[in-house]
């Protein structure tokens, strides 16, 4: 048994606001928030839609440029074919304004329309829901809002934003805004090379670019929304897993605390190899270890009683014959009477109180390396000093230093030695010799304590190490030992990892042989 345990820091194990939530939350709040990372995607969707758009810009930019030098080179009369030739190739709408701002050409004067502005409220109900998710992807990524696209009442150079740009910067200008079904509109503006005020503007209906991410979106959209299923079923997997079984432990262990042990039967979960079995075998195993506990004290408080009454009846009986007894000589018969019982009652009850602390004691122990023959000889020297008139006599053979050495504490193993002493010479004959040996075997110690009683009968070497047993040697007064010696020995020697038994002596000899074994300690 290892009494050297340390104890669990609480603040390695607490949780802060995690604590207050129960372990299927926590499970599915942990797998959500992977999940929300996740669904971090749809900012690199923003950041995608911005490449898209500014890779457009630039390539409108460029268009433009080409589409300008073009105008300037091209004869007067052949510039309208060209410019309806150059907004069907670019799929869009090229206006040209005059110094003076007024409109000179338009491509869809000259040929049909090559897009369309579509109004929201001709369309079917999924549009609508795509415009919502932009308008919420928008919100959630803080996109830049864009204004309406609005064609002027008046179609001048100078109501257009980017024309006007365009004409004070002398390059290319672009912008973006938004159709009214929400789908961007890039225009791009250029000055006229050769005028003075003249510019070029195309527009186009960028659609495909929103096509394009609502499409990454929608893909991103399954992915979420399965790994979401599966996380979510996973976690309630993992949950059902953990907390059903814990809850069942934790139930089992709330009818123990409450009194209920016997009726409890703490599922101990045999196909479980993780922690959790584990624990549920743990559990189990302490619920049947305090079942015996219980029984033990059970058990125990009715001993004690049975052996408490015995002394106190025999003490009622005599002082209640003093109160009619007038004889001196009588009289002084039952006050030795009385005087016995008194020191028998003290005698069992520092027994028993010390039966009742020595498991207590030894759980909390703090063992260390103990020499027997070392602690054995000084001890039966201070015994020969405290009973030297005794008739039976003792002999210890010492073992070498360091032989029989073990881990242990060293006050209960003289108490161990002590009750085999008292016990062997309760039994031993006038004049009779009590043999002490302790020798080391391999990786154990074993110490051995002969007499030359009568010996134990087979039948009776387990009972004589329970409490109060009563088998005493002829012609010993009644009342003279508590029965508690040797179980207190036995309780000592298991705390120790030890064992006790009981055997006849080697050859022919008469007399019991008492041999504790207990574990080497090996001193580095």
């Amino acid at each position: 048994m290892d009494t050297d345990l340390r104890r669990s820091d609480e603040s390695d194990l607490s949780l802060v606001w995690s604590g207050r939530l129960s372990l299927t939350r926590r499970i599915l709040a942990v797998n959500i928030f992977a999940l929300a990372l996740l669904a971090g995607g749809f900012f690199y969707l923003d950041s995608y839609r911005t490449r898209l758009i500014d890779e457009r810009s630039a390539q409108a930019a460029r268009e433009i440029e080409l589409m300008s030098r073009a105008v300037t080179l091209a004869d007067v009369r052949d510039r309208d074919r060209l410019i309806a030739s150059l907004a069907e190739e670019s799929e869009g709408r090229l206006r040209l304004y005059a110094p003076d701002g007024a409109l000179v050409a338009d491509s869809w004067r000259i040929i049909r329309p090559n897009y369309t502005l579509r109004d929201p409220d001709d369309e079917r109900w999924q549009r609508h829901v795509a415009r919502f998710l932009d308008r919420a992807l928008d919100a959630v990524v803080s996109a830049k809002r864009l204004e309406a696209y609005v064609e002027p009442a008046v179609d001048r150079a100078t109501n257009w934003p980017e024309v006007r740009a365009a004409l004070a910067t002398r390059t290319a200008t672009t912008e973006l805004r938004y159709a009214p079904d929400r789908t961007p509109m890039l225009s791009a503006a250029i000055p006229v090379r050769g005028t003075k005020g003249g510019a070029l503007l195309f527009t186009e209906n960028t659609r495909d670019i929103t096509r394009i991410v609502r499409a990454e979106r929608f893909r991103l959209g399954i992915v979420i929304a399965v790994v979401s299923i599966v996380s979510v079923l996973l976690s309630l997997f993992l949950a059902r897993t953990i907390v059903r079984p814990l809850r069942r432990l934790a139930w089992a262990a709330v009818r123990v605390r409450l009194g209920r042990a016997r009726d409890v039967e703490v599922p101990r979960l045999p196909s479980r190899r993780d922690e959790i079995g584990m624990l549920a075998r743990a559990l189990s195993d302490m619920s049947h270890a305090l079942n015996s506990r219980i029984d033990a004290i059970e058990a125990f408080a009715a001993d004690v009683t049975h052996e408490l009454k015995n002394p106190l009846a025999s003490l009622r009986s005599a002082v209640e014959s003093l109160q009619m007894v007038k004889d001196p000589g009588l009289q002084k018969q039952l006050l030795d009477i009385v005087n016995d019982d008194v020191l028998r009652l003290d005698r069992l009850i520092t027994d028993v109180a010390d039966a009742s602390r020595l498991d207590a004691q030894l759980s909390r122990a703090a063992f260390e390396p103990v020499d027997l023959g070392r602690m054995i000889e000084d001890m039966l020297k201070v015994r020969e000093a405290r009973a030297p008139a005794s008739e039976t006599r003792i002999a210890f053979a010492r073992p070498r230093k360091s032989t029989a050495v073990v881990m242990g504490d060293p006050a209960k193993l003289v108490r161990v030695v002590e009750n085999l002493l008292d016990n062997a010479v309760s039994f031993s004959p006038p004049g009779g010799l009590v043999r002490v040996d302790a020798t080391r075997d391999a990786d154990k110690v074993l110490l051995s304590v002969e007499d030359e009683g009568p010996g134990v009968p087979v039948h009776a070497r387990e009972a004589i190490f329970s409490r109060f047993h009563s088998d005493r040697p002829e012609g010993e007064a009644f009342g003279r030992h508590s029965g508690l010696g040797l179980s207190i020995a036995k309780t000592i020697v298991d705390g120790h990892n030890g064992t006790i038994t009981v055997h006849d002596r080697a050859g022919s000899q008469q007399g019991a042989r008492f041999l504790v074994t207990l574990p080497v300690a090996e001193i580095s």
